[in-house]
């Protein structure tokens, strides 16, 4: 008898994807406005994100199992909107991807004794490809075992941190009377929302799950919840020991993870921590590739009618894994120049096209039976206003119209 897939199963695939490499650049994001701003602007990107995931479930449970982004946004949005969320989904899915392959090959040739890049890419690509491959459930089991490896890292590196944290420092008393926190909150919104994406597992665990949307549903609020959790208590161990004013090199780094250590250890003892964080960055890097792949990958299977058979699955597999490891391969730094706009790119298709798309639905399909988002029109205003502040602050910031924390 076929086991049913478990919630904590499809919780650890959404959390697995949403905890990327992407974590850690949050506190310098966020710098300009410090702990509490962060915390708000953590809480509404959480909120925001989480509620258009739970859109495009709505929408998803009238369609049949396996129903992707593309059958969905043709049928309600039509053809234009078909192919700007389209492109949106390919630009960011594929750039994570390659960029995955990359640090991911990176970390396994240092793991392997220095071995050569090339090696170690396609060492980590085999593996984690390889898993996608054979279906969601190996996703789910190595999922479920790399964040509960990444919990325990997480604290290993942290905890000392955590236990350390200054309440003057915490909550920058000793600022200046005028200093200014909120000009700053447009600048962290885009590096917030690239840190809470999930949307494209929504119609892979529904397929998953059978049909379940009140487990999807479950699914979605427990995966998102303890990414929440981890990356405040992230900003609660980084900024409660580095001061606002200290954070000058770490922003002059892009917040590079060895620099931001260096500073810390001005203040407060950070021994071992470089090697713990990287295992933990290693761990974040394979989830999120296998989140972000399974998402890519049966995107693809909608958009081009493979079927799931091991035949269809391996067509499907080189749709979505050849491209962007040919492009690491002879381009390996080629992701830099355009990792900045995926932000801009995703709030195309995790809040613009969801809140279009539920719309559309409710007045093609009406409310939703097995499942309905709470809220009504008002929440559908609020993703799609929440979309637009992210594209805007994305295209101001580009534009240097906005001002920008330097420490």
């Amino acid at each position: 008898m076929q086991k049913h897939p478990t919630l904590l199963g499809g919780a650890m695939i959404i959390a697995g994807t949403i905890i990327g490499a992407g974590m850690l650049a949050n506190p310098t994001a966020t710098s300009g406005v410090w702990f509490l701003g962060s915390l708000l602007v953590l809480v509404y990107t959480w909120f925001s994100m989480l509620t258009s995931g739970l859109m495009i479930l709505e929408v998803n449970t009238h369609y049949p199992h396996g129903a992707n982004f593309d059958t969905m946004v043709k049928d309600l949005l039509g053809q234009g909107w078909n192919i700007i969320n389209g492109l949106s989904v390919a630009f960011v899915l594929y750039l994570l991807t390659y960029a995955y392959i990359f640090v991911g090959g990176n970390l396994t040739a240092q793991a392997l004794g220095g071995q050569d890049l090339k090696v170690g890419q396609w060492v980590f690509f085999l593996i984690f490809a390889g898993c996608v491959w054979w279906s969601a459930k190996v996703v789910d089991r190595f999922s479920t075992i790399l964040i509960g490896g990444m919990i325990i890292a997480f604290f290993w590196a942290t905890g000392g941190l955590i236990g350390s944290v200054q309440m003057p420092v915490l909550f920058d008393q000793n600022a200046p009377a005028n200093t200014q926190y909120w000009i700053y909150a447009a600048t962290a919104l885009p590096v917030c929302l690239a840190s809470f994406g999930f949307h494209g597992n929504v119609s892979s665990l529904l397929k998953y799950f059978r049909g379940d949307a009140p487990k999807v549903s479950r699914a979605l609020w427990i995966g998102t919840l303890i990414a929440l959790a981890i990356y405040v208590l992230w900003q609660l161990a980084v900024q409660g020991n580095l001061p606002r004013h200290a954070f000058a090199p770490v922003i002059a780094a892009g917040g590079d993870v060895a620099v931001l250590i260096g500073e810390l250890s001005k203040f407060v003892s950070t021994d071992g921590m470089a090697q713990v964080l990287q295992f933990f960055s290693y761990m974040a890097i394979a989830s999120s590739f296998l989140g972000v792949t399974l998402g890519l990958f049966d995107y693809l299977a909608d958009l081009f009618g493979f079927d799931d058979s091991r035949a269809g699955r391996t067509k499907t597999a080189a749709l979505t894994f050849l491209p962007p490891l040919v492009c690491c391969l002879l381009f390996p730094m080629g992701f830099v120049k355009v990792i900045g706009y995926v932000g801009l790119a995703a709030a195309i298709w995790t809040a613009i096209v969801p809140a279009l798309l539920l719309r559309a639905s409710r007045k093609k399909h009406g409310v939703g039976t097995s499942f309905r988002v709470y809220g009504g029109n008002l929440m559908i205003i609020w993703v799609f206003a929440f979309g637009v502040f992210n594209i805007a602050a994305q295209l101001l910031s580009e534009a240097e119209k906005l001002p920008i924390f330097k420490g």
